[in-house]
């Protein structure tokens, strides 16, 4: 009996397969301004993109227009309404173990996608050992004063709570650990220990030393020294009050939901602080800001010569009058809202340190070079030390990249006219914030359309 095993061989078609993918955005040019704050979002006719910003650029409408802090559906009146006394109320647990398995790094930012905002909403409750943090950060924000934060801070050593935490910084998700590092800053700042190192040996002179390795532990944990500042204390400290899709981008989540604070300064079933709301009203900048985010990139390697610069650097200025109408629909709130001594006090440390520096603010006077010229390059440097090292790294190229359009500042013409323009809206955005940290810091009966 003979078997006949037949093999068929079959190849396979080498089918060329073209897929051309151009990113090119395109706007809506008619965007206007009015006086509202609205339709600033200009965002530019662009330049194809590449790598992770042709991935990113689906994520937002680039026709969208930015809505104004007063009118738009996140607008936060006073606290019952807009914004509710707590986000515990709004919040169960993250659902995200501590120990959830995330990559240890970071995977490479893409400031077109979010801006400097975290890519996910923040953790809002911790779980496991690590609630233990959260209780204290939440009662260290809204202690009578400087020696109280103290004694909560020692009352955690004495019962061993610290070196608990300090020993599974190392299990947490990279996420997590950033929800620890801005509880660490309240406590930090509610301490008085917002300008310390935690691995300087002066340090413990002044700070506890558990805290001190505790705060240094997740420091190396998220590869950020100096997180003790406005970005840590606000970005990651507001999240939407109804628990997001996944697929709607933070930023957009920013402008159009209605922000609960993680951390209150206030106590519960109090209104809003002035520090509240300043920290919400930088939340707000920085996601109304990703329209000024793209056009940097936009204006990246440009020649002054380009028929496109001028045009980007009018939605430029579009997007500037935008956050800064953003901020002045914000004060009347922030002033009318409550403030304590220790509060102030919380303020002017940081302010002291040069910590309450929006990245916006930072990003466009990159693009500008009115950071460089006007405080000098060593305290540029400074003021970023607060930013992580890939945000800084980014400012760093922007820096080099819109060199050959910052030229337009000592050029004549219609084109220069419109840098020109674009810097001082830029400074007018500045002043603008000043005045609102001043409000916040100090308490006035002036407007702020005076000051600014």
């Amino acid at each position: 009996m003979t078997t006949t095993t037949t093999t068929t061989t079959t190849t396979p078609t080498m089918a060329g397969t073209s897929a051309t993918a151009s990113a090119t955005a395109s706007t809506t040019p008619s965007a206007t301004v009015t006086g509202s704050a609205g339709g600033a979002a200009g965002v530019p006719a662009a330049r194809p993109a590449t790598g992770p910003a042709a991935a990113a650029a689906p994520a937002t409408t680039p026709g969208s227009r930015i809505p104004t802090g007063a009118s738009g559906p996140y607008a936060g009146p006073a606290p019952g309404p807009g914004i509710l006394p707590s986000a515990s109320a709004a919040s169960a647990a993250s659902g995200e173990p501590a120990t959830s398995a995330e990559p240890a790094t970071a995977s490479p930012h893409d400031p077109c996608a979010h801006g400097f905002l975290p890519e996910r909403p923040p953790v809002r409750s911790m779980i496991g050992t690590w609630t233990r943090l959260d209780a204290m950060a939440r009662a260290a924000a809204i202690v009578p004063d400087r020696e109280a934060a103290v004694a909560l801070v020692e009352r955690a050593h004495r019962a061993d709570e610290l070196s608990a935490l300090r020993q599974r910084v190392s299990r947490l998700s990279l996420r997590n650990a950033e929800a620890a590092a801005m509880r660490i800053a309240v406590i930090a700042v509610s301490c008085g220990w917002c300008g310390l190192d935690p691995q300087a040996p002066a340090a413990r002179e002044v700070a506890d030393g558990a805290f001190l390795d505790l705060w240094a532990a997740i420091a190396h944990r998220i590869d950020h020294d100096q997180f003790v500042a406005l970005p840590t204390l606000a970005l990651h400290n507001w999240v939407p009050e109804r628990k997001p899709r996944r697929h709607i981008p933070i930023d957009q989540l920013a402008r159009t939901e209605v922000l609960v604070p993680i951390v209150r300064w206030a106590p519960e079933g109090q209104p809003l602080s002035r520090l509240d709301r300043l920290m919400l009203a930088a939340t707000r900048l920085e996601a109304h800001g990703i329209w000024l985010f793209r056009l940097a990139e936009t204006l990246a390697g440009r020649s002054p010569d380009d028929s496109s610069t001028p045009t980007a650097l009018r939605r430029l200025v579009r997007v500037q009058h935008a956050l800064r109408a953003q901020l002045l629909a914000e004060a009347a709130e922030l002033t009318a809202a409550p403030a304590t001594p220790q509060q102030r006090a919380v303020l002017g440390a940081l302010a002291e340190q040069g910590a309450l520096e929006p990245p916006v603010l930072q990003a466009a006077e990159a693009v500008l070079g009115i950071g460089g010229r006007r405080m000098g390059e060593g305290r540029r440097q400074m003021m970023r030390r607060h930013l992580p090292a890939q945000h800084r790294a980014w400012l760093s190229a922007m820096d080099r990249h819109c060199a050959p359009v910052r030229t337009l500042a000592h050029r004549g013409g219609p084109d220069a006219a419109i840098y020109r323009e674009a810097q001082e809206s830029l400074i007018a955005l500045r002043r603008t914030y000043t005045a609102l940290v001043q409000a916040a810091a100090r308490p006035t009966t002036g407007p702020l359309t005076a000051a600014a």
